[in-house]
């Protein structure tokens, strides 16, 4: 028994040390700044050492060479199914992530669609992706599901806003046209335009829609944009009434159901002074902010290698004063940049 427990001592020190390099890998990787919003790499990093790590446990083991083939052959036909059935797994949410990251159609703080699903994404994972609803929610996305789905991402240069009503064909074409442009002109929209979309039994549909060049502001913008709509169609005196409306009320000949108008009015200024994005997208925002927060500290750690090769590279005593005066300012402009990333990042784990 000795001498048994003395042949596989090899194997089981390597065993212990591939765990510890795992442990060191994984802490390192929590506790670096840098590594932090790449979960995906760390986790097929992880994954491969892992891997490797059994491979040569199983090659160091005192066996036989038919044992060992038997054994690295089961393993392989293991991989195989896993591979062959990664549709249904999560090795097909694992590949399904990959492809996300190299196709690149959205990232962090991202409006996206899809299905029956609308948000801004909030977290992305190699297995999931995680996005803020309308409702503050935060729903998690298997990468499959968006592999397999039409992914609508809103372009970050500007979007479209609209909205549409329905009026009497007693109200020339013309005017309503004027009056739906001078709701988007209100609302803050850019190049509007008014089409005419259904010609109803009783009624026209119009839709009014304009250019809105900062998306964070999209779910305010439409609800400015239907206010707006209501304000200027009841200051030209037309009415937005059912075409079935009915009164039992006596009323007068040519009395117009439509509100006074209020004594003054929010301009579109004081209207974005208070919106409801802030609450609704908090997680999303932090994350957006973090993500590109980490690409201007990746951008730094780039110049202060750069200066610092050159400083190596210089002759002693060439080196300029003014080379290292940056290279110190760089640096401390990276660690007060590792600290705001850090309180970043633990804003957006207090949300979880």
């Amino acid at each position: 028994m000795i001498e048994t427990l003395l042949d596989f001592a090899p194997s089981a020190a390597i065993a212990v040390l591939v765990l510890i390099l795992l442990f060191v890998v994984h802490r390192i990787f929590e506790r670096s700044t840098a590594a932090h919003g790449h979960q995906a790499r760390n986790q097929l990093i992880l994954f491969g050492l892992s891997g490797a790590g059994l491979l040569l446990v199983i090659l160091v083991m005192p066996i036989g060479d038919s044992t060992r083939g038997q054994i690295l052959g089961l393993i392989g036909i293991v991989l195989s199914a896993g591979i062959a059935l990664s549709s249904t797994t999560f090795l097909g949410n694992a590949m399904a992530g990959v492809m996300l990251r190299a196709v690149k159609n959205f990232r962090m703080g991202d409006f996206i669609r899809t299905g029956d699903h609308f948000g801004r994404v909030s977290e992305r994972g190699i297995f999931h992706t995680e996005i803020q609803t309308e409702d503050r929610e935060l729903t998690t996305l298997p990468n499959l599901y968006l592999v397999t789905h039409p992914v609508t991402t809103i372009r970050t240069s500007g979007t479209i806003v609209s909205a549409t009503v329905s009026l009497g064909y007693d109200v020339p074409r013309t005017k309503i046209t004027e009056l739906l442009l001078e709701a988007a002109s209100r609302a803050g929209l850019g190049e509007a335009f008014v089409q005419v979309l259904e010609l109803g039994d009783f009624s026209v549909t119009y839709r009014v829609a304009g250019l809105l060049g900062e998306v964070k502001q999209m779910l305010t913008a439409r609800s400015r944009l239907r206010g707006c709509v209501m304000d200027a169609l009841h200051e030209g005196k037309v009415e937005i009434v059912s075409p079935t409306f009915m009164n039992t009320r006596a009323q007068a000949e040519g009395t117009q159901f439509i509100p006074r108008a209020p004594r003054k009015r929010k301009t579109a200024a004081e209207e974005l002074a208070s919106t409801p994005e802030s609450v609704v997208f908090d997680k999303a925002e932090d994350a957006e902010s973090l993500e590109v927060l980490k690409q201007k500290r990746k951008k730094l750690s780039e110049d202060i290698a750069g200066l610092e090769k050159r400083i190596e590279e210089a002759e002693e005593g060439q080196e300029t004063d003014s080379d290292t005066e940056q290279l110190e300012r760089l640096e401390r402009r990276r660690e007060r940049l590792d600290k705001v990333i850090a309180g970043r990042e633990a804003n957006v784990n207090d949300h979880e």
